[in-house]
């Protein structure tokens, strides 16, 4: 028997979730709204069947590999999938927890979770499904992908109460997420990366491989991106790291560079492999970022039209 969890909540957890619910819902409505109702349908496509080629066919769609066998030109066909899987995976590691007080910008994790939060209402108001996974260097916690109201609050509530803790481990954690979704489906990521670059790297091209679209979201503090820190500081360690007292200013160029560098080898890996990167920084407003990838999302796919 199943009942709503809502009934064994406390009234000050249920106004928690229902804070992140309005904020989702005012990130779809004030800022995606404008766009075609389903921005992420017809993610991927299935194989239909071969046909002959007749003048006028797109060449686009020849089998080659058919052509050097038979000596024939055929079009692959496609059946477009209407009912999408779309897993929120969400990095809870120690790093995750870094904001920047003075400037009052919400945490890495806060940042993640509002922005799986607006794409899990985005995606069940369309009517498909969306799956939660939570990780840090293995899988803590994961929802199955369902298209339904009630869901959608299990979701919500699991992305309010999660908490960043424990190290990261790209590698383990994103070969279980492939494992874990059977069917091939759209893997929504939000995580900073810090960690093993070479695991995180070979983990988004194993999603890949198992025949998952990818939407990557590099979240990052805006003070690692922009380094501000200007006197004597304390860089407290996360995720088991020791504190270090250095001087900023004699770090700043070459730590920028190394962020720099590490950006363009990650826009390397999402090019050749097909992912979608959108890099963040919490300064960004988020309803802003999210429509503008979903309207790029969406003008790619009207060409391929």
């Amino acid at each position: 028997m199943t009942t709503d969890s809502r009934t064994s909540l406390r009234p000050e957890v249920v106004d928690r979730i229902a804070g992140l619910e309005l904020k989702a819902r005012h990130i779809v409505e004030g800022y995606v709204s404008g766009l075609h109702r389903s921005p992420f349908r017809g993610f991927s496509v299935e194989f239909a069947e071969h046909r002959e080629y007749v003048p006028g066919d797109d060449v686009r769609f020849l089998d080659w590999k058919v052509f050097g066998k038979t000596d024939r030109l055929y079009i692959k066909r496609y059946e477009e999938e209407t009912n999408l899987e779309a897993w929120m995976v969400v990095d809870i590691s120690g790093s995750m927890a870094y904001d920047d007080r003075e400037a009052k910008l919400p945490s890495k994790l806060a940042y993640s979770t509002w922005g799986a939060a607006a794409l899990a209402w985005l995606i069940t108001r369309q009517r498909d499904a969306a799956g939660l996974v939570l990780f840090d260097d293995r899988i803590r916690l994961t929802l199955p992908a369902q298209a339904n109201e009630a869901h959608l609050r299990s979701v919500l509530r699991e992305l309010e109460a999660a908490q960043p803790s424990g190290a990261t481990g790209f590698g383990r954690a994103l070969r279980e997420v492939a494992e874990a979704v059977r069917r091939r489906g759209l893997i929504v990521l939000f995580s900073d990366l810090l960690g093993d670059e070479n695991e995180a790297l070979a983990g988004l091209k194993h999603l890949r491989h198992r025949g998952h679209e990818v939407l990557l979201f590099h979240v990052l503090a805006h003070d690692e991106v922009t380094f501000p820190f200007q006197r004597l500081t304390r860089f407290e360690g996360l995720e088991g790291l020791p504190d270090r007292v250095a001087d900023p200013v004699a770090l700043r160029a070459a730590y920028l560079e190394e962020v720099r560098a590490f950006r363009r080898r990650l826009r390397r890996v999402c090019v050749a492999n097909r992912i979608d990167l959108v890099e963040i920084d919490t300064q960004q407003e988020l309803g802003v970022v999210l429509a503008a990838y979903l309207a790029q999302r969406e003008a790619r796919r009207g060409e391929r039209r």
